[in-house]
């Protein structure tokens, strides 16, 4: 990719990490969402089914060869294989919102489980890094991949989409 003044510049890398995700279709999309926006995924196990099933590969349709994805035992081995990382921790118990933070190059952003999110003992640990995303009543919370698009797509915008396409084109026309 190159900048304004034709150099080639460096992309930014973000890093997405689903905390024992459940449900496939889910993953699939977040796994379309990845590729389309050059970022990594990781899983942390369990899962709450086999990456080969037919509804994680239709939901990612075919882009789920492209995505660089990384699978991982459990939290600990996620720890252990990424040493140093900072870590954003997506929940909706979190005190602050994900605008308030600055994601550097780099980064991972979590989000946990359908069911029940990342366990409070990992938001304890790390409550600097918690954020939320803000809603009204008594909603539980958001769909897991629409989520994802929307932290991810704040992080990305920070960095001005610097890898990213930022103009559309018509098939059948040209803009004036």
């Amino acid at each position: 990719m190159m900048n304004k003044v034709g150099q080639e510049k460096e992309m930014a890398k973000l890093n997405i990490v689903l905390y024992e995700p459940e449900i496939p279709a889910n993953t699939g999309n977040i796994g379309r969402t990845c590729v389309a926006t050059g970022t990594r995924l990781h899983l942390i196990e369990p899962l709450g089914f086999r990456l080969n099933e037919k509804s994680i590969k239709r939901a990612g349709m075919d882009y789920w060869e492209k995505l660089d994805v990384t699978r991982y035992i459990d939290y600990q081995d996620f720890l252990d294989k990424n040493p140093g990382a900072k870590i954003y921790m997506a929940s909706t118990k979190a005190p602050k919102t994900y605008t308030e933070v600055e994601y550097e190059d780099d980064c991972y952003i979590m989000f946990g489980k359908e069911s029940a999110g990342i366990p409070e003992e990992i938001l304890l640990e790390n409550q600097e890094t918690a954020i939320r995303i803000p809603m009204i009543g008594d909603i539980r919370s958001l769909n897991l991949g629409n989520s994802v698009a929307i932290v991810l797509y704040e992080a990305l915008r920070q960095h001005h989409f610097d890898h990213m396409q930022l103009e559309g084109h018509l098939t059948k026309y040209d803009w004036k």
